[in-house]
């Protein structure tokens, strides 16, 4: 439109007068001028905005080591950005989440849990599994009681421990006792599943059912032992946006990060499988 209406007056004074050819280029001058910023400026604004500001991840237990070594690598991709995380069991923080708090993502340690931010409307979008994890028997380094099966963990004199049955680790314990038949009596039952590790850890405890990924973590301060009822319950982990997030671009950006192959790396390296 500038350039139409510039050209219409540049016209209109060579019809005029002839002496008009300096005021001519000074107008065709000054709409180049105007067409190259409004050009510049479409360009500016057509391009992606960079990613900037802090993203508040709420995270699994499970979670901890990879995921804040994929915030590292997060914020060395993109500079400016800030990562925070909120790790602990996935039922606390899926209530914490539908009661208000602010977050920009979401990843738990089982469909279930992830069921209630979705159903409470405060998902965005539709939840993507992300990785797989199996359960493990954590005992004292070296096996000192040298359990060898779940159903080890029923004899008498053993101090166990399991996630509470309404935290995906505890639900898949519960899952693969009902599986064997078999009933147990933890001396105590605690809210995600690195609280049940650092029992054994602390030795105050004698084994717990965790993940394999948590056993690996803890490195020689647990000697992990499979069981193969492990595998009727294996918990799938999903991630979301969440729907009132408050840096939208930039937890998409991360959510990416997580299910890319880089992320895949991390996740795998830590003990995780691929869904």
């Amino acid at each position: 439109m500038t350039r139409s209406v510039c050209r219409t007056h540049r016209i209109r004074r060579t019809a005029r007068m002839a002496g008009a050819g300096a005021a001519a280029l000074l107008a065709l001058s000054a709409c180049s001028s105007s067409s190259d910023t409004d050009s510049d400026s479409a360009g500016a604004s057509s391009s992606s905005p960079k990613l900037s500001g802090q993203v508040t991840v709420f995270a699994a237990a499970s979670l901890k080591e990879s995921f804040t070594t994929l915030g590292e690598t997060f914020e060395k991709q993109h500079p400016g950005t800030e990562v925070t995380f909120n790790f602990a069991g996935s039922d606390t923080l899926a209530a914490s989440i539908t009661g208000g708090a602010p977050a920009d993502v979401f990843a738990s340690a089982s469909p279930k849990t992830m069921a209630t931010v979705t159903d409470a409307g405060a998902a965005a979008g539709t939840p993507a599994t992300f990785v797989r994890n199996q359960l493990e028997i954590a005992t004292l380094p070296g096996n000192p009681d040298h359990v060898s099966s779940l159903e080890d963990l029923t004899g008498s004199g053993l101090k166990v421990v399991l996630c509470d049955k309404t935290v995906p680790c505890g639900a898949a314990a519960q899952k693969a006792l009902d599986a064997s038949g078999l009933e147990l009596t933890p001396v105590s039952y605690e809210q995600d599943v690195k609280a049940a590790l650092t029992k054994v850890e602390l030795k105050e405890a004698d084994a717990a059912v965790v993940y394999k990924t948590d056993v690996k973590a803890a490195g020689d301060k647990v000697t992990g032992v499979d069981f193969p009822e492990s595998a009727k319950a294996v918990n799938d982990y999903p991630i979301t946006l969440l729907k009132d997030a408050p840096n939208t671009d930039a937890a998409r950006a991360f959510i990416e990060l997580v299910k890319s192959a880089e992320g895949q790396r991390v996740l795998t390296g830590a003990g995780f499988r691929t869904p």
